[in-house]
């Protein structure tokens, strides 16, 4: 896997900390990690953005790449056409994943809000990009109440388009998590169809860079490089 999509359920779950976790395990391996963020939207011309977030937490080595920058935060196709700017085709989003590709081990390509966002005129969406890149899909997803139709919903939307689901991530795992969240953990891959790949605890963001990339491995099943085991997790938070 040398490109990786991560998509969330919606706005507001977490990805650009999984992406970060993800990239900090990764790095923590021996791998190199470019981390693209083909649409930033919300975000002013001198503000960081997703992709120096990520850059920040997963450690220095990271290379970070957006593509377009909207003042608004709408979705990326609403926000260009407001601000007057171009909008961005799957094209170029495969395009700038491929030539990072040749250079780095593992291309995390962040999207904005969940898959079916549009990016273009003519409703192109982050899943075309996959498509073009025959790569798979991650998805992360809110922790409680009405993440099991979201991420369900989710994950046949990529079968449906005959598009790799990896798997889900716990965007915000809370501290004190209630029954609905406790039993999703165990619902959320016999809903989805998709296995349970971590769980992200909610603040993680706000640790210092060097705790971050240090407990990121803990939060990420093998598969995302690092020792999460969702049996033990399970146990850990029974419903």
């Amino acid at each position: 896997m040398s490109v990786l999509v991560v998509s969330g359920t919606g706005t507001e779950v977490g990805k650009t900390v999984v992406t970060s976790a993800i990239a900090a395990a990764a790095v923590a391996v021996g791998r190199s990690v470019a981390v693209l963020k083909p649409a930033q939207t919300g975000v002013g011309p001198d503000e960081p953005g997703d992709a120096a977030e990520a850059v920040r937490l997963a450690g220095p080595s990271v290379t970070a790449v957006e593509l377009a920058r909207y003042p608004e935060p709408l979705a990326p196709d609403t926000a260009a056409r407001r601000a007057g700017l171009p909008t961005l085709s799957p094209t170029r989003i495969a395009e700038a994943a491929h030539r990072l590709s040749l250079s780095h081990d593992l291309v995390l390509v962040e999207g904005a809000g969940g898959l079916l966002v549009r990016f273009d005129e003519a409703g192109h969406t982050l899943a075309d990009a996959a498509r073009l890149l025959d790569a798979p899909v991650l998805v992360v997803a809110a922790a409680g109440l009405g993440t099991l139709n979201s991420t369900t919903l989710t994950a046949e939307a990529l079968r449906a388009r005959e598009l790799t689901g990896l798997g889900v991530v716990v965007g915000s795992w809370p501290a004190a998590p209630d029954l609905a969240a406790r039993c999703n953990l165990a619902d959320l891959p016999a809903s989805s169809g998709l296995p349970l790949l971590g769980a992200v605890p909610e603040g993680s963001g706000g640790l210092a860079p060097e705790r971050f990339r240090a407990a990121a491995p803990g939060w990420l099943s093998p598969a995302l490089s690092g020792t999460w085991s969702a049996a033990s997790f399970l146990t850990a938070w029974p419903a």
